[in-house]
């Protein structure tokens, strides 16, 4: 695939042709207009311009049950795939009893992005969970998650706040030195923005952990050494623009999109 650079509107250089990702979309009933109340399939902007500032061109993935049933087809249009943050998983599909804290639940959403997390692996596309997508990483390779961890840690500390992505629900996270997450994030330890109350258990198969908060050691980031690039993160790196963790995605995906060539997916 050949490159040009050339600077945009605001001089930030923009390689083209740009790397594609694939962002999953929430699956649930919005709000919007004066008095409009309705089914949506969306995307926070904040992922979409992260990607952008990165290079990349961002492309919605709506729950859909073919693609479900057959994620290669999708995936084949991708350079790079982020798995994005949102309600609680269905507890089902990681085999536990639902908890009183447990809410929100979209099973169809789950199956979706199971499929893609699995063949996204198979395929050795490059693959960014954020959060919720961690978890389904979790669920999709036999892990399991705590449900409620008030309960566990006796704090709040990983979601002060609801409804923010600002500082005041950061805390630090202590990450392996050489590891893919210290690499994405630039660094060993780092101030990130948290926004849950459910987090990883049991380990899913072929992946190890990278990163732990700073102080319950509550783990934070996990990859896979065996693929180019494989990353979750109990984090949200889009509601910082300072975080470099999308924009290392986007460089794997514009690196395989180089390899790819042309025309070739």
């Amino acid at each position: 695939m050949s490159t040009t650079e050339h600077p945009d509107a605001a001089g930030v250089v923009v390689t083209t042709p740009r790397p594609v990702v694939g962002v999953t979309c929430a699956h649930e009933t919005i709000r919007h207009g004066e008095s409009w109340q309705q089914p949506a399939d969306f995307v926070p902007a904040s992922y979409v311009a992260a990607i952008q500032r990165a290079g990349g061109r961002a492309v919605l993935l709506p729950v859909d049950p073919v693609d479900a049933a057959h994620p290669e087809e999708v995936l084949a249009g991708l350079h790079g795939l982020i798995l994005t943050g949102g309600v609680d998983l269905a507890p089902a599909s990681y085999g536990a009893a639902p908890h009183p804290a447990t809410s929100g639940e979209t099973p169809e959403r789950d199956r979706f992005e199971m499929a893609l997390a699995v063949a996204a692996q198979d395929r050795d596309l490059p693959l960014l969970a954020i959060c919720r997508g961690m978890q389904i990483v979790a669920a999709a390779g036999g892990g399991t998650l705590l449900q409620h961890l008030p309960e566990v840690l006796g704090t709040e500390e990983h979601r002060r706040i609801p409804g923010t992505l600002d500082e005041r629900n950061a805390h630090g996270v202590d990450l392996t030195p050489g590891s893919l997450a210290a690499r994405a994030v630039g660094a060993e330890t780092a101030s990130v923005r948290s926004h849950h109350h459910q987090a990883l258990d049991r380990l899913p198969a072929g992946w190890r952990v990278t990163g732990r908060a700073t102080g319950d050691a509550l783990t934070e980031a996990i990859e896979r050494d065996d693929r180019a690039f494989c990353l979750g993160v109990q984090w949200h790196p889009e509601g910082d623009a300072r975080s470099a963790v999308i924009s290392a995605l986007v460089d794997a995906a514009r690196t395989r999109a180089g390899a790819e060539g042309p025309g070739v997916r």
